[in-house]
């Protein structure tokens, strides 16, 4: 129905009939599909599975939390040296060629001299100013300590002041500690196949 307004426009009236029969159509809707949701309920009931539809079967690895959690040290190198790359391991030293010296008679850097170093005792080369931590650890740079140091130094020695991030690979290691054994006046003796065995856990 249409009626004049003040001003000559006019204002549609829309029917109030077909009003209420459209909201009446959206709650009757709204109720039926409330209604389907409870009557789905009661004619198949919700429950807990006991076990899975599909299981799913995971191989136990048998390592335990701690095994995860244990840090992963350096790989075993002994049975590498005898057969290491030198030419490999001299490559390997030029990166240390900015702190350390490795040739007889060589003068200190910012690191120490690294002749004979193989057996020789941690923190003792003539004339070098060594961090209190490196002094006070002790023993001998054998083969065994010189593979923890350049996998980690920072780990090995906690303290020390060796800005290196380390050699990952076993054998870049093994190549490495194969060359400075033979920058020395007398190489030191390669490890026995008993000291293999020792650091391979046989």
């Amino acid at each position: 129905m249409k009626i004049p307004s003040f001003g000559g426009i006019e204002i549609v009236m829309t029917d109030a009939l077909k009003l209420n029969k459209l909201f009446a159509g959206v709650l009757v809707a709204g109720l039926l599909v409330m209604a389907g949701i409870k009557l789905g309920d009661v004619l198949v009931p919700h429950g807990q599975l006991e076990s899975n539809a599909y299981p799913i079967e995971i191989a136990d690895t048998g390592s335990s939390e701690a095994d995860a959690a244990a840090p992963a040290g350096p790989e075993p190198i002994l049975a590498l040296l005898a057969s290491a790359d030198l030419a490999a391991g001299e490559k390997l030293a030029k990166k240390c060629a900015a702190c350390h010296v490795f040739e007889a008679g060589g003068a200190n850097k910012t690191g120490p001299a690294l002749w004979n170093i193989i057996n020789a005792e941690k923190g003792k080369v003539a004339g070098f100013g060594y961090s209190a931590a490196l002094s006070a650890f002790g023993g001998a740079w054998d083969y065994t300590s010189l593979n923890q140091f350049l996998y980690k130094p920072k780990a090995y020695i906690s303290g020390t002041k060796m800005n290196f991030a380390g050699l990952k690979k076993p054998q870049d290691r093994a190549n490495m500690i194969a060359w400075m054994r033979a920058m020395a006046d007398t190489p030191a003796a390669l490890p026995s196949e008993a000291e293999i065995a020792a650091e391979n856990g046989s």
